[in-house]
């Protein structure tokens, strides 16, 4: 029996959620702010703006196809990984190898070889965005395995996710200061806006890149991961764990949610600075309340979670989102009796507890299904249901980047905004739809089938031993 993992190595793994936190959180935040600014940012156009059938934008192209490759990879990565047999961990192994590639490579994202739109930095855009998803899918994907590895029931796989959970909004936050260093300096080092939106990834990445591999260094997977190799190979553990019935209506659940996720991070910077017709400094300010308000709960949903379940408080969560996005649609309107700055903390106010309860309890719920899939098949195959997780989730992500930029198409600047508020409306649909499918996932049965394996293994131990 493995021994329990102790908090202080918990929180070291942890470190590492923040750190791709940071670099994923400036990759969604910013990436098509800094290609597709709109008027008042400071910042030039950089690309062409193509787009296909009329609407369809070549950035949204570009970034889809890079979640696409991002999704494809993640079976492939989780299998290497399940069956890897390094010696320093199957999971650490790969973690160590894809951290250092995906920092470089989001700097890299950001600095384009011509200052002016043109079809070079496309391509530059398009290469680096491919080779950065591989990257994080390196890295990522394992790092999300261990959960179920290093957690050996549900109270401590739990107990992971919410510590993942804080380090994971702690990387969000910092990443969105982003703005208010590009203010810094441009005016220190005086040098031009691009200039300071480098410097400063450049900087948010050395600190991320430290974060990374903290795990990597002091947790030792051999000692406390109850993980072992298997032989199965890709082709076969995709087929059993897509014909996992559990697993599959709530991972369709969560590609949806990423889809209205995806939508609402990224246009939060343009619903304050094009709706609520506010400055970026309070787009800051605003991510600030939202994850400091969602850490506030983290406890709350902890605790709610272990006595009425997970599911329960995800359907509450998701309608919460749905209220959210709607007045996101409407914020700015003149007819709305509040003060701009006021629509602004009532829409993040809204995703304090679902923010905090999706920061958490995914990952739980694969963690719980992964474990079941393992006591029923005896196949410790963990890696591959978070990296088909992660192809859902990326799936998700890409078909959102392809919504939000092809419905900028119509309005994305102060009084010409109809492509902002579609995006909001967009996301509630897709909030309701995911509401429909994760009414299908049978938690109960999950978790009722592993506890009676348990038992039964328990008790036929004795007996083994016996015999022997």
């Amino acid at each position: 029996m493995k021994p329990t993992l102790p908090l202080g190595r918990a929180i070291a793994y942890a470190v590492g959620q923040f750190g791709w936190a940071l670099v994923i959180g400036i990759i969604i935040n910013y990436l098509v702010y800094f290609y597709l600014p709109p008027g008042g940012a400071g910042l030039p156009r950089l690309i062409p703006e193509y787009y296909f059938l009329g609407f369809i934008s070549v950035i949204g192209l570009i970034t889809m196809g890079g979640r696409f490759l991002d999704a494809v990879t993640d079976p492939w990565i989780a299998s290497l990984s399940d069956r890897s047999s390094s010696r320093i961990g199957r999971r650490i192994a790969f973690m160590a190898a894809g951290g250092l590639p995906m920092v470089i490579l989001m700097f890299l994202v950001f600095f384009p070889p011509h200052g002016a739109p043109s079809t070079g930095n496309l391509a530059w855009l398009a290469v680096s965005v491919l080779l950065f998803y591989i990257a994080f899918t390196v890295y990522n994907v394992p790092y999300t395995a261990l959960i179920a590895e290093l957690g050996h029931n549900p109270r401590e796989r739990l107990n992971l996710c919410t510590y993942i959970s804080v380090t994971y909004f702690m990387g969000m936050v910092v990443a969105a200061q982003a703005p208010i260093m590009f203010g810094i300096f441009e005016e220190a080092l005086d040098i031009s806006r691009v200039g300071a939106v480098q410097v400063s990834f450049g900087i948010l990445g050395l600190l991320a890149l430290v974060c990374l591999y903290i795990p990597v260094f002091l947790v030792n997977e051999n000692k406390y991961s109850v993980g072992e190799p298997t032989s199965v190979p890709l082709k076969e553990s995709l087929r059993l764990t897509f014909s996992n019935r559990h697993f599959i209506v709530f991972t369709v659940s969560d590609l949806i949610y990423w889809i209205f996720m995806t939508i609402l991070q990224t246009g939060l910077i343009y619903y304050v600075t094009v709706l609520l017709r506010q400055p970026e400094d309070f787009y800051s300010f605003l991510f600030i309340l939202l994850m400091g308000g969602s850490f506030v709960c983290y406890p709350l949903v902890n605790l709610v979670a272990k006595r009425v379940g997970k599911k329960p408080v995800l359907i509450f969560s998701l309608v919460l989102f749905a209220l959210s996005l709607l007045l996101t649609s409407q914020s700015g309107q003149d007819w709305i009796p509040l003060p701009l700055r006021l629509q602004g903390y009532l829409l993040v106010a809204l995703a304090f507890f679902p923010l905090a309860a999706y920061g958490i309890l995914p990952n739980a719920i694969v963690a719980d299904i992964a474990e079941n899939d393992s006591l029923r098949t005896d196949s410790h195959r963990e890696a591959i249901f978070f990296g088909a997780r992660n192809f859902m989730m990326k799936l998700g992500q890409m078909i959102a980047m392809l919504v939000f930029t092809s419905l900028l198409v119509f309005g994305r600047d102060v009084g010409d905004d109809l492509g902002v508020r579609l995006t909001g409306l967009a996301g509630v649909g897709f909030c309701l739809l995911s509401l429909v499918f994760l009414k299908l996932y049978n938690e109960k049965k999950i978790l009722t089938q592993s506890a009676r394996l348990k038992e039964k293994m328990e008790k036929a131990a004795p007996d083994a031993e016996g015999a022997g």
